[in-house]
């Protein structure tokens, strides 16, 4: 299952910044190939100054060997080793009307001393951060996300988005990050479930991605915009700084683990504002992002 996984994200990668590099137009993706000297590495690819996307990545990684203190305390284990590998990425468009998007799929395996699996998952999800709010936008959004569920159960597009909420809440500011999407985690395998059952499940999101959002940055991309638009977008980028560094497990994690500092932080917007005590005017397309934030809704 591990090769399996991970050929499919070397060929994601390939798909998905092929893609990318197509709707921007101008910037290309700069590629960093990286070793991890406890056990494996990783491709980064990182897009900047373009047409569209003022800063993105889309990022692998296939990591293994000892596990690290914080899991063998998490697992309650004295000693293991472990594989993990997965895509992880996001973009930051230039263009303030045009949502900053993130995702990942990835898989793990944990091992006892006779190298035997004794527990593997997937986990993994994409979510949407508009800094304004055009609705048919988070519908298409949600309505892609619901089709990759329903191929495989009526119950996983309910769950997945409710814990996609539920995950990506500002606790600190009591709001959401964005408008949601998916988010699951620990998908094993069960009596309904197969672990090849599993790959097909998140395979089919991650093929899905790009069906998502593609359609929304070319709905997007020529609405001519001000500085005072931008300004609001950099206080917004602020509050999705927070959640990345107060919050995120998987930032957490990865700094708790020697993890590669670049790659982590590589989530990132290139410039932010933090204004003291900010709060848009009343009744304005940014109050009205606001009110959406603090009330999570069904898109679908």
């Amino acid at each position: 299952m591990k090769e399996q996984f991970y050929q499919y994200i070397l060929n994601l990668q390939d798909t998905i910044t092929t893609k990318l590099e197509e709707v921007d137009g101008v910037a290309k993706f700069q590629e960093d190939l990286w070793k991890r000297k406890e056990g494996g590495g990783g491709r980064t690819r990182v897009i900047e100054n373009g047409a569209i996307f003022e800063k993105g990545g889309v990022n692998i990684s296939a990591v293994h060997g000892e596990l690290p203190e914080l899991l063998r305390k998490q697992f309650g284990v004295e000693e293991g080793n472990f594989f993990a590998c997965g895509l992880s990425l996001v973009l930051h468009p230039k263009n303030p009307f045009i949502p900053t998007v993130h995702a990942n799929w990835r898989y793990f395996e944990m091992y006892n001393t006779a190298g035997e699996i004794v527990t593997q998952w997937f986990g993994g999800g994409q979510d949407l951060t508009p800094y304004y709010l055009f609705e048919e936008d988070a519908v298409h959004f949600h309505k892609v996300c619901k089709k990759a569920c329903d191929a495989h159960n009526a119950s996983f597009y309910p769950t997945f988005k409710e814990t996609c909420d539920q995950y990506f809440w500002n606790a600190h500011r009591n709001e959401a990050r964005g408008v949601g999407g998916l988010f699951f985690d620990y998908l094993k395998e069960t009596n309904s479930f197969s672990i090849q059952d599993r790959y097909d499940f998140v395979t089919q999101v991650g093929g899905s991605f790009l069906d998502s959002y593609v359609p929304i940055v070319e709905r997007r991309r020529n609405i001519e915009y001000e500085q005072v638009h931008k300004d609001w977008q950099e206080v917004r980028r602020g509050r999705y700084v927070e959640f990345n560094l107060v919050h995120d497990r998987g930032t957490l994690f990865g700094l708790k683990t020697n993890g590669r500092i670049e790659s982590i932080l590589m989530s990132l917007p290139p410039t932010v504002q933090w204004k003291y005590d900010h709060h848009p005017k009343k009744n304005s397309e940014e109050a009205k992002l606001l009110d959406i934030l603090a009330n999570p809704r069904q898109w679908v």
